[in-house]
């Protein structure tokens, strides 16, 4: 469905534009900005799983592998895991399979997606935390990149606020939300997380380049913890979290402190009873000799 938003960003200097959530059609069909952002992310994800896998000695052919099941499932995952936060809403099967408009949670995605590496994993032979090292600073890389695709759409965005970096915006969310035409001044949210997400990654590349990582499934732990500390914060200032039923606990704030405290409290404990099991490096088989 075609949104049409106008943005502003005063307190940067940035005068009043217009964002389109469609970014061209083929055959009729739309393709949205919000799909191609995702797609791109998921390239450079995968992009960036084969630079650090080759590093242990993981093939590119491997990454491959990994992505071609990974991928398709951690997708169903992550539209399952919104879809039944808000059965309400959808009534019939193509109601549940039409991810056009968006309704994918990360949650979801990394469920399935995690659930799937360590599937392949034990299948390939592979250690799993090893791999985890290499996958989740590519898989924040990928959210900071798809977070601009709500930014196309002109949603997840925040509470009305006056703060310097505050997003002017205009389009039929707004009015659902704040129940006025005019525009409205919001935390860009999006733009929150995307840019504490890419700070992740990078902060997490640096450690693993220069102090280097530990034991396997370090970097794994920095990436989940710093992640769950963002969202714990960012989600509280949104206007369209999922809620718990019956409560007013936002699903993604309370699953992403629970995150935090786990991968904060690993860490520490690993630093202090250091492990002494040697970092995983996969060997080439030998060919047997004729």
């Amino acid at each position: 469905m075609l949104r049409i938003s106008n943005i502003s960003f005063p307190g940067f200097g940035i005068g009043e534009f217009s964002v389109e959530s469609v970014a061209f059609e083929i055959f009729g069909v739309s393709i949205a900005w919000y799909a191609l952002l995702i797609t791109f992310g998921m390239v450079l994800c995968v992009a960036y799983v084969i630079y650090m896998a080759r590093k242990i000695g993981i093939t590119s052919e491997d990454v491959i592998d990994y992505a071609i099941f990974v991928i398709p499932i951690g997708i169903i995952g992550a539209r399952l895991y919104y879809v039944l936060t808000e059965l309400e809403n959808y009534h019939s099967f193509i109601d549940v399979i039409n991810i056009r408009n968006g309704g994918l949670a990360i949650y979801g995605g990394i469920i399935a997606g995690g659930l799937t590496v360590l599937v392949v994993s034990y299948i390939k032979k592979i250690n799993f935390l090893a791999f985890a090292d290499c996958v989740a600073p590519g898989v924040l890389l990928a959210q900071g990149i798809g977070r601009w695709g709500n930014f196309m759409n002109g949603e997840a965005f925040g509470g009305q606020t006056d703060i310097f970096c505050r997003m002017g915006l205009q389009n039929t969310l707004t009015l659902s939300t704040f129940g006025t035409t005019e525009m409205v001044y919001v935390h860009p949210t999006f733009l929150y997380e995307s840019l504490w997400n890419l700070l992740g990654v990078l902060l997490v590349y640096l450690y693993w380049k220069f102090l280097h990582k530990k034991y396997d499934g370090e970097l794994f732990l920095m990436i989940f913890g710093w992640y769950g500390l963002g969202r714990m914060f960012i989600e509280g200032l949104r206007t369209d979290s999922l809620y718990i039923p019956g409560t007013e606990l936002r699903i993604s704030q309370v699953l992403a402190a629970v995150i935090f405290v786990i991968c904060a409290a690993l860490i520490t404990y690993f630093a202090i009873k250091k492990p002494n099991k040697p970092l995983y490096y996969r060997e080439k088989p030998k060919k047997s000799k004729k």
